[in-house]
């Protein structure tokens, strides 16, 4: 299960987004995030479900791969839809005990989901198509404005990308640390989830040590270094917008245009 969990997970390509600047697919990113709360209607829902799978197959990242991106917030996706199946007035299509499940009701359970799978779907193609280090020099531009008002964007940057970066080293040393309890014996998979709950305490002491042993490591190699925070540090690579991220901006531009229009429409 542990192995499904893509969350953080980078995947080296010479995709076309992989080649965009990150502070692009950054921002293009907000702002398809701000389009799928904004739009209405099955017109515009269809026409942005569209684009969202012509990115994935545009990333040349593995569909499934990004299908798995969905499975740890799968039961919140369908608790989602179930509680608006029955919480909704309408034409009732069916009834048992002593819910009922309006047209409505699917009406805005379908929806609710959609944007949630879209949400997911379109944060995981930019941890897939954009590399740690990368993602740390794009947030620090991003957000140097504010430096001049006192806040530290450069370490902002830095802990969030190192908090993003070790999730998979977390979840690989969740996955060793569970199969040496199941070799002594530990079962996980039978009784009911207050025995479960109690099964994972063996789980999460060795590995808070283990995380705690891994921030001093990085923590002392950091300082091997000499890092100091951001100030006077140079970039080995400088980020420069090219025809490619005007090219996606104006697209994005066009498109969002559409499905105010499709949404108006409707």
């Amino acid at each position: 299960m542990l192995q499904d969990i893509t969350l953080g997970q980078f995947f080296p390509g010479e995709s076309i987004l992989h080649r965009l600047d990150p502070r692009t697919k950054i921002i293009l990113l907000f702002a398809l995030m701000i389009l799928i709360f904004a739009v209405k209607g099955a017109a515009a829902y269809s026409a942005l479900t569209c684009a969202t799978i012509f990115l994935v197959l545009a990333s040349k990242v593995p569909p499934l791969t990004v299908l798995k991106s969905l499975k740890p917030l799968l039961w919140i996706i369908l608790f989602t839809l179930a509680i608006h199946l029955v919480s909704h007035g309408g034409e009732v299509l069916a009834e048992f005990w002593i819910f009922q499940i309006t047209d409505e009701g699917v009406r805005f359970g379908v929806l609710i989901s959609l944007r949630l799978i879209l949400l997911i779907i379109l944060s995981s193609l930019l941890t897939f198509t954009t590399s740690p280090l990368q993602l740390t020099d794009a947030l620090e531009k991003l957000l140097s404005p504010l430096a001049k008002v006192g806040v530290p964007a450069h370490e902002l940057a830095m802990m969030m990308t190192i908090a993003l970066r070790f999730i998979p080293t977390l979840l690989e040393e969740t996955d060793k640390i569970m199969k040496a309890q199941k070799a002594r014996g530990v079962d996980f998979d039978s009784g009911n989830i207050l025995r479960r709950a109690k099964m994972f305490v063996p789980v999460l002491v060795p590995l808070f040590l283990s995380s705690f042993r891994r921030a001093d490591e990085l923590a002392m190699a950091m300082e091997a270094r000499c890092y100091r925070g951001g100030e006077g540090r140079t970039h080995m690579k400088q980020l420069a917008f090219g025809r490619a991220d005007f090219l996606a901006a104006g697209v994005t531009v066009l498109f969002c245009a559409g499905l105010g229009i499709l949404s108006y429409a409707d």
